[in-house]
């Protein structure tokens, strides 16, 4: 069973940085596509970052520039570099793959952004 492990995420202060770590635990099975999305409470999911093989990193708007997305396809490892964080950055964020044309998710890790 494929499965997205999650690592990193906590308290931060507004201006500090933190990175995101996400392992999909596969072998055999190409992943395409790896990001990143986020859940505020009370608000939608919305796009962090994503890339999929061949082409540029697609990020949201409120993050790029401060935000960097980075693959290691051979460990099957994707990473989300965060810096610059605000207070409006807090959500619970949850990894993205899509394997052998499937989607799955991790099950999501909080970062908050508080003094």
């Amino acid at each position: 069973q494929v499965q997205l492990v999650e690592s990193g995420g906590g308290l931060v202060q507004p201006g500090g940085s933190l990175r995101l770590s996400c392992a999909a635990s596969v072998t055999t099975f190409a992943i395409s596509t790896m990001g990143w999305f986020r859940q505020a409470s009370g608000k939608q999911r919305e796009l962090v970052a994503l890339n999929t093989i061949g082409h540029s990193t697609l990020y949201s708007d409120s993050v790029k520039g401060r935000f960097t997305l980075f693959r290691d396809d051979a460990k099957n490892l994707v990473h989300l570099h965060m810096n610059s964080l605000k207070p409006g950055d807090t959500a619970v964020y949850s990894c993205y793959a899509l394997i052998s044309s499937r989607p799955y998710w991790g099950r999501g890790s909080q970062v908050t952004v508080s003094s």
